[in-house]
């Protein structure tokens, strides 16, 4: 039996992990493991091939994913989606594991239907955005990375008596730069799922100021696109000198901590344990409440994911 492992999308720190216990999962069970490089493009391609321990030895510190990712127009195509399951048969593969978001799982769940293949998804994105789980792979590491550059900036921010603008990443979702607001102990924190209350926050910022306070740190979350906005607002109603810092890319990259390591591993083990024992199998595990479960692809296409009510309290009790 053979099965094969991508990843699809956006990579993420925690991915090359996955690939390591990937491998040593196939071949402690007697399966025979390959990696498909760089995504759908690679599966329409053919750029697949059989892994051994010698293909992981010394990547599990590495950030990124030694396999290569893409995305692909051309998988909404059928007739790419047929050349790469015939790529597939060709190696007798007719298990996959996708390290991805959701669409690619339902990219997946169209091509495992029409050819009668089985697949299991791992939630792998630093947007945290997928729905029915609580953890995505990538997410602490991604979270370690904007810390590190937080606290640096506040350095200078008290230095020279300033405010500061730092724009994360996450699409739509606001998760990563609420939980770092909250986690770096930022004055502002703006985000998609709820409206900021500017005139509230001027207030309170501004008697801090009069008490002391030398800086003040905002955290904008991408989506909201009002990275300017803030800045413009801390100059004319704060009235500080104001930088912006647009962190990017660092947050997808660095070393996968410890956390991302451990969720790798499981997330592997519980993929393994559902395409294994299932007959048929278009599932993604999903992590919620220190538990692993599995989650139809058709429930997580169908629902919008939302930040944890939880969260969502700290946000108005810090925030509103």
């Amino acid at each position: 039996m053979a099965i094969a492992i991508f990843s699809s999308g956006g990579d993420c720190a925690g991915m090359n992990p996955a690939i390591k216990y990937f491998v040593e999962n196939a071949l402690f069970r007697g399966l025979k493991p390959y990696f498909i490089y760089d995504g759908l493009e690679g599966l329409i391609d053919n750029r697949i091939k059989e892994a051994n321990f010698s293909d992981v030895s010394g990547i599990i510190h590495l950030g990124g994913t030694i396999i290569g990712s893409s995305r692909s127009k051309r998988f909404y195509d059928y007739k790419y989606r047929k050349q790469a399951y015939e790529n597939l048969k060709r190696l007798h593969i007719d298990k996959l594991i996708v390290l991805g978001g959701d669409g690619s799982f339902r990219a997946m769940n169209i091509f495992c239907n029409e050819f009668n293949l089985k697949f299991i998804g791992i939630p792998a994105t630093i947007d945290n955005d997928i729905y029915g789980t609580q953890y995505c792979l990538g997410v602490d590491t991604a979270l370690n990375m904007i810390r590190i550059a937080v606290d640096s900036i506040r350095d200078t921010a008290n230095s020279f008596k300033r405010a500061f603008v730092v724009e994360t990443m996450g699409r739509e979702c606001g998760y990563l730069a609420l939980v770092s607001a909250i986690t770096s102990g930022a004055e502002l924190c703006i985000i998609p799922e709820i409206a900021a209350n500017l005139n509230k926050s001027k207030k309170r910022i501004s008697k801090e100021i009069e008490n002391g306070r030398r800086y003040v740190l905002c955290i904008v979350a991408e989506g909201t696109k009002a990275t300017q906005k803030m800045k413009e607002w801390l100059e004319e109603e704060i009235a500080l000198e104001t930088r912006v810092t647009v962190l990017g890319h660092i947050q997808r990259g660095g070393n996968p901590s410890v956390y991302d390591r451990l969720m790798a591993r499981e997330f592997i083990k519980e993929a393994f344990d559902a395409i294994l024992s299932l007959k048929e199998c278009k599932k993604a595990v999903v992590y919620n409440k220190s538990q692993f479960a599995l989650m139809d692809i058709e429930t997580i296409a169908s629902n919008k994911y939302k930040i944890d009510a939880e969260l969502l309290e700290l946000y108005k009790r810090d925030y509103e």
